[in-house]
């Protein structure tokens, strides 16, 4: 085996890596989602200065999580599309 193949096999490692993180990531993204519906409501209803801030805060969760779904896609095209530039090489 050459020194391409070798990265390439590295470079697929690496998309399964991110794959993985990926799934996770937008798993987490879920469940912070429907803990900022439930405060969200439960501010709206409530005078509580804690279910404000509480809103405030998982809607602050679902944002990051939004944000490392959309750095992760972006990682993962960018080693994708490496891999891709590679195998091209290899004919």
């Amino acid at each position: 085996m050459g020194r391409l193949e070798k990265r390439i096999f590295g470079l697929n490692d690496e998309i399964s890596r991110f794959e993985g993180e990926l799934d996770q990531a937008r798993a987490e993204l879920s469940v912070h989602r429907h803990l900022a519906d439930d405060a969200i409501r439960d501010a709206a209803v409530s005078d509580s200065p804690f279910d404000r801030e509480d809103a405030r805060e998982t809607t602050a969760d679902v944002a990051r999580f939004e944000r490392l779904v959309e750095h992760l896609l972006d990682k993962l095209g960018q080693v994708t599309a490496k891999r891709d530039r590679m195998l091209d090489k290899l004919g």
